[in-house]
């Protein structure tokens, strides 16, 4: 009679089970009806399941109480506990004295919170293939028997294959949803010259499909030496120079440098991982090319241990190969935006500059002055300038400043400024530089300076007092041919507030003449290697000194660009004469 009984139970038991297969197909909603249905069969208090991923090291288990509503969820390592052992060996397993069997798992007591009395744990089956496996726990009459076993067992392929049906659909719904994801992403970034945009897509766009906590994309610098993060979600603030790495420095440094992804279960088994994020786990890195040329690197964290696989890998590897060539696009927009605004910034810094130049070359009674400024680019750090102060007395500058572009334009710029305030406060040379030092060394940046001569012409006198202020040797040719050179002066300006600035006056004859020049025109190399230098300047001034000024300048021009090598990148050159006629 008991035996028709349990019959009859079974019976009933797997009609509802096929009513509760055919009822669903939604994954967690029949995971959890299963479990339902394990706690109905064989009267536990608690039951669990899970499906083996024999891609992952670790197995998602799910589980329900009796009398809730709600089905919760933790991992285990694959192959540890009872449930372990019977997915390893595929065999059932009846446990009424847990304490006495070293298979037990005290994690499964601890995550269920109740004590674990008894167990029947059955595996999952189906088509001939290993699923996953079942457990209920604590028998309400104290034990469970063989006829517990028996029900479990003739539910089992019902249910295997239901949760492997299940799966299938999911994994179908899921590579539907990555489908569609994509063609969705791709026509975005088809449409996107922005790379704010672009990345933000990226990285929303794969949030859909992998769990993430932080991530980023990094582009390689085009010298290959470092991995600069350009786009980021979740870090905290303050960790920015973390996230710029050197060429095989970490693990988004290793990928950058190899090319080739990687995935990392357990970050602080990994030597090469660099902290960015307290809580990280897991982490992978993907490679971002076009055409095998490497250009960036997604980096995704997790703080969960495990959490990405192989599918993970190459899904991210299908974005990254989306986003490769919209990247770059986006990058080449940025770059001509960047080289615009640089070049409008150029162009009004070149009109500044050209206004501190002169317009024409001055008239000076008994006088020929010219002068002549070429920029290596579109601004540049030389200045010179022919001063009005008073009637017979004309100032001349020339001056040139560390650096090049738009950096030295604007130190010569405060000089320039400095200069002429204090020529109109004060009439010794000497003083002048000396406060036009002091400004200077109050406003420049440290290793930043300006070499200059300062000299005012008396061309009712004919007498020249100027300053040298560490700048290359003005020469100056008298009419018989002797050299001399314009040493006087004191040391470059902008470095110490307590330097000594000395002034000296010559007397111009007819038919003397001074060249004054910046490095420009000395530091020009030849193929050899062979420095243009003070001697072939001095040679081309000697056999051209008859010559107009303007004359000179050119001849002199031409003379350097002659002895240039091809291949010479030129600084800012900048020349003026001064030539008494009579």
């Amino acid at each position: 009679m008991t035996d028709s009984r349990e019959h009859t139970r079974t019976e009933k038991l797997l009609l509802e089970a096929a009513r509760i297969f055919n009822s669903t197909i939604e994954y967690e909603e029949l995971n959890y009806q299963i479990l339902r249905l394990v706690l109905t069969a064989v009267r536990a208090e608690a039951a669990l399941v899970f499906r083996v991923d024999h891609g992952r090291p670790d197995v998602k288990i799910r589980y329900l109480r009796d009398g809730d509503e709600t089905m919760s969820v933790f991992r285990r390592e694959l192959g540890a506990g009872v449930v372990g052992w019977v997915a390893e060996n595929r065999e059932p397993v009846i446990i009424n004295d847990p304490a006495a069997d070293p298979r037990t798992d005290s994690a499964i007591e601890e995550q269920l919170g109740i004590p674990v009395r008894s167990l029947i744990c059955v595996p999952l089956v189906g088509k001939g293939h290993m699923i996953g496996v079942v457990e209920a726990v604590n028998q309400v009459d104290g034990r469970f028997t063989n006829a517990d076993l028996d029900i479990l067992e003739g539910l089992n392929n019902q249910m295997a294959v239901a949760i492997d049906n299940a799966h299938l659909l999911r994994e179908l719904k899921r590579e539907a949803l990555e489908k569609d994801l994509l063609y969705e992403v791709g026509k975005r970034l088809a449409s996107s010259l922005s790379l704010n945009e672009t990345l933000d897509d990226i990285l929303s766009s794969l949030k859909q499909v992998i769990n993430y906590d932080v991530g980023g994309v990094f582009l390689v610098n085009p010298d290959r030496e470092t991995v600069k993060s350009i786009y980021t979600v979740g870090y905290e603030q303050g960790v920015d120079d973390k996230l710029q790495l050197k060429m095989g420095q970490g693990l988004v440094g290793h990928v950058a440098d190899t090319s080739e992804p990687v995935i990392v279960p357990d970050v602080h088994a990994d030597s090469r991982y660099v902290e960015a994020n307290p809580g990280t786990r897991s982490e992978i890195v993907v490679p971002i090319s076009i055409d095998s040329r490497l250009i960036g690197v997604i980096n995704l964290e997790s703080n969960r241990p495990n959490a990405y696989d192989e599918r993970s890998l190459a899904l991210i590897t299908a974005f990254a190969s989306q986003a490769a060539i919209s990247l770059e696009r986006a990058l080449l927009h940025e770059n001509l935006l960047t080289k615009k605004r640089l070049e409008e910034q150029l162009n009004i810094a070149r009109t500044i500059q050209q206004d501190f130049l002169p317009r024409k070359d001055p008239a000076v009674p008994h006088y020929d002055l010219s002068g002549k400024n070429i920029s290596l680019g579109q601004v540049g750090g030389d200045y010179y300038d022919f001063i009005n102060i008073v009637k017979d007395h004309t100032g001349i500058a020339i001056a040139d400043s560390s650096g090049k572009g738009i950096p030295a334009s604007l130190i010569m710029a405060a000089f320039r400024a400095s200069l002429i305030a204090e020529i109109r406060n004060n009439y010794s040379i000497q003083t002048i530089m000396a406060k036009v030092n002091r400004l200077l060394c109050e406003s420049l940046e440290p290793g930043n300076f300006v070499t200059a001569v300062y000299g005012v012409l008396d061309s009712a006198n004919h007498i020249f007092t100027y300053c040298n202020c560490g700048h290359n040797l003005p020469v100056l040719v008298r009419d018989d041919g002797r050299v001399e050179y314009l040493r006087e002066g004191g040391p470059v300006m902008g470095v110490t507030r307590e330097g000594e600035f000395r002034s000296q006056a010559l007397v111009l004859s007819p038919g003397d003449l001074i060249v004054f020049y910046t490095d420009g025109v000395t530091e020009v190399f030849d193929d050899k290697g062979e420095e243009y230098g003070l001697e072939r300047l001095v040679e081309i001034i000697s056999a051209n000194r008859r010559k107009t000024a303007s004359g000179l300048l050119s001849a002199i021009h031409e003379s350097v660009k002659a002895f240039a090598s091809d291949h010479h990148l030129f600084d800012d050159l900048t020349m003026v004469v001064v030539r008494r006629l009579s």
